[in-house]
């Protein structure tokens, strides 16, 4: 695979299935992979501008089992494009450690820091992906249905970031992926254009709708986000508003297959994108989906590190 992370559309089909196996396999033999320490010496770099709890514990507690080190840098400590140009901080780090992580605002900031490092970098969120999120949820349909090929999945809700690499992954791995949004809060246009070519040599398909019961007939799993991300807080009420007749609740998810399973990148705002019957009801995978961060973001790094 290439060196960095930045984008899904970044991996091939066989490189995509590589790490969700090698993930599978790192969730199996957790204490034998931590006795082997595949990346014992290995020191990631994790720049963050944006808060954290998944990234940063699954980051930092990946590269611990794999015997390595994360070391951790808040947004005060670098400012990062601020205090020090984006290509100069890669430059650095690139001397100092064996990959870089960044959770940052704007995508530029990512591909500003593959484009400088000579050591591979990994999205850990961006405005405009989130591909490690999207390796962990694959792995988590991979692990409830036993495939993803054929997986009808409906992602209701904002074309945000994890819409994009919902949409990519999806056109990469032959998934039906239906995206219901609100009119005026569709996904990149860029993006659906890039899913829609892989889609057509993967068999998979890609429908955006304005129609949230024409996304989730007959789906495997549903998947929703929070209606306002980090940055649109001012956004908020106005949000709530638009965002209202697109919550997944027991009514909409009725139209779903009866063995559904419902997704949530986290954190979520429970009566507002989701209601609480459906978030804590039985068909809520959430949970096992966050801790599959761990572990897919372990497989990264083993093949970007190892």
């Amino acid at each position: 695979m290439e060196k960095d992370l930045v984008s899904i559309s970044d991996l091939k089909n066989n490189e995509f299935m590589d790490i969700l196996a090698e993930a599978t396999r790192l969730k199996k033999e957790g204490e034998k992979v931590e006795r082997e320490a595949p990346l014992k010496g290995k020191v990631l770099a994790m720049i963050f501008e944006k808060p954290s709890l998944r990234t940063r514990v699954t980051f930092q507690t990946g590269i611990y089992e794999l015997g390595g080190m994360g070391i951790y840098l808040s947004p005060s400590d670098i400012k990062i494009g601020e205090r020090e140009s984006i290509p100069d901080v890669a430059k650095n780090l690139s001397r100092w450690v064996h990959c870089i992580m960044a959770r940052t605002f704007a995508h530029s900031t990512i591909t500003g820091l593959a484009e400088n490092a000579s050591v591979p970098v990994i999205n850990g969120l961006s405005d405009l992906e989130h591909p490690c999120q999207i390796l962990a949820d694959f792995q988590t349909v991979y692990e409830k249905k036993g495939r993803l090929e054929g997986i009808k999945l409906a992602y209701i809700g904002d074309g945000n970031n994890v819409s994009h690499s919902l949409l990519l992954a999806s056109g990469l791995m032959g998934v039906d992926i239906r995206v219901a949004h609100p009119k005026g809060y569709g996904p990149d246009e860029e993006i659906v254009k890039t899913s829609k070519a892989l889609a057509s040599t993967s068999g998979g398909s890609i429908l955006i709708t304005n129609d949230p019961v024409k996304a989730v007939k007959n789906v495997d799993v549903i998947y929703t986000d929070v209606w306002a991300s980090m940055g649109q807080k001012d956004e908020a009420e106005e949000r709530r508003k638009v965002f209202a007749p697109f919550q997944v609740n027991e009514k909409l998810a009725g139209h779903a297959d009866a063995n559904f399973i419902f997704m949530h990148c986290l954190p979520a705002v429970r009566g507002e994108e989701v209601s609480t019957g459906v978030i804590d009801g039985p068909h809520s995978v959430v949970f096992d989906e966050a801790e599959n961060r761990l572990h897919a973001q372990k497989a990264l790094m083993v093949k970007l590190m190892g």
